[in-house]
């Protein structure tokens, strides 16, 4: 028992438990797009409010429980690159579950106040973490001062969305929008007890948080083994397993319907997942972690920022087929990230 929890595993076991916490991080995930579509019809939040904070919260997990183990384990590059890698990747995800909406593009159909907000709240996130980088190297209580400015700032805009009002403008319904109303039945969920549907929701965040701690042990290994880039490890290949969550439940709530539901649990796991530099300023014992990120984190972080502001862009735009049946924003959006992968590869 004390190998598996503290010391470095072999590759074999680190390359084996990572697809089996992966595959794990998948299942649940299927189940948790139902049970929070029918909660957010039980508790009146609605898809876009329930989608980004619970929702999001439930499938950063893995992401925050990643990046701490990493930090905690002195491992800068592995922490700051996987909250940030899986923000990139997460926004991908978007285009994976845009394919499965064959009708129209799926920024048209979940138009949303807001989701279009949490996507400026992001962008305000990730600009601090990079001002943070260029600011002076202090530390209060073990955090720098930017870590508190952050976690206020999330807190400062999920008030202004849920008390934003009749806003100044809205998006223009049309035959292809998805509204959020709902549902009767919800493939059987309806009929379990409000009780029981929490409970669920709460297994599922225990076995996701789980895969978080195994993937991220599992990635120790596969660094200290293979003497790949730390960085690239944490932005790829764990940024890729913490964006699962996100994507395997955007594509279940389009497939059920739940478009908005679907964008949310995506812009708003990546507010979360930013937070996840919160978590890892705060398991790290060697100093600021925003001032342990390197060139690559630094440029990952701004690549993060520009697809925000693509996906927003197409968010406003609305296409209704755009390039290749997935929207202009879409096309930039699979671009960039491979262009950011590319770069951070050589």
């Amino acid at each position: 028992m004390h190998i598996v929890l503290t010391d470095l595993w072999p590759l074999s076991w680190s390359i084996g438990v990572f697809l089996l916490a992966t595959a794990v991080t998948v299942v649940c995930s299927i189940r948790l797009a139902g049970v929070g579509d029918t909660l957010a019809d039980r508790t009146g939040w609605g898809e876009a409010l329930f989608g980004a904070v619970l929702f999001g919260l439930v499938t950063s997990l893995s992401g925050i429980v990643m990046t701490a183990v990493s930090a905690a384990a002195d491992q800068p590059d592995l922490a700051y690159s996987n909250a940030v890698g899986g923000i990139a990747a997460q926004t991908v995800a978007l285009v994976v579950a845009d394919a499965f909406l064959r009708k129209v593009n799926l920024e048209h159909a979940a138009a949303s106040v807001s989701n279009m907000l949490f996507g400026c709240l992001l962008i305000g996130l990730l600009g601090l973490a990079l001002m943070a980088a260029f600011s002076p190297s202090v530390t209060f209580l073990g955090l720098h001062p930017a870590s508190a400015v952050m976690v206020a700032l999330y807190i400062g805009g999920l008030r202004l969305i849920n008390n934003y009002g009749a806003p100044m403008w809205r998006a223009v319904r049309t035959e292809d929008t998805l509204p959020d109303v709902p549902e009767e039945d919800t493939q059987g969920l309806a009929r379990h007890t409000t009780s029981r549907l929490w409970t669920e929701f709460a297994a599922v965040a225990v076995l996701v948080m789980v895969g978080g701690w195994a993937v991220a042990r599992a990635a120790e290994g596969i660094v200290e083994h293979t003497g790949l880039n730390a960085g690239l490890v944490g932005a790829v290949f764990m940024g890729l397993v913490n964006a699962l969550p996100e994507t395997v439940t955007s594509i279940a709530a389009v497939r059920r319907g739940a478009v908005t539901l679907a964008v949310a649990a995506i812009i708003g796991g990546n507010c979360l997942d930013a937070l996840n530099l919160v978590v890892g300023d705060a398991a790290y014992r060697g100093g600021s972690l925003f001032h342990a990120a390197d060139p690559d984190e630094l440029f990952l972080t701004s690549g993060a920022m520009v697809m925000t502001a693509v996906l927003l862009g197409g968010l406003l735009v609305r296409q209704r087929r755009g390039w290749l049946k997935i929207g202009f924003d879409g096309i930039l959006l699979v671009a960039l990230y491979a262009s950011i992968v590319a770069v951070l590869a050589v």
